[in-house]
């Protein structure tokens, strides 16, 4: 199931059987996306949706022209990983 973005709540949610995995972000007054937290459920760790939330909101931050605020570790432990992604990271 592909990402679902709901900026009035800043999320993005992928739906899973009985829970959503959530990133949840906050636009600040710079215009940066500051990316505060992944939430995977136990049931679906280890199976990518994780990186498939990351990589949405990598992706909505570049098509935007934001850059992204890693606050949350996992966003920069998969950028590390995904380097097309590196330029968009704010300090």
């Amino acid at each position: 199931m592909p990402a679902i973005h709901r900026p009035e709540a800043g999320q993005f949610v992928v739906g899973l059987r009985e829970e959503e995995a959530v990133l949840t972000y906050h636009l600040e007054p710079s215009g940066a996306m500051n990316i505060l937290s992944t939430v995977v459920p136990g049931a679906a760790r280890g199976d990518g949706v994780g990186g498939q939330l990351v990589r949405a909101a990598l992706e909505w931050a570049q098509e935007t022209g934001r850059p992204v605020i890693p606050t949350c570790w996992f966003v920069g432990s998969w950028v590390a990983q995904h380097p097309e992604f590196q330029a968009l990271l704010s300090e």
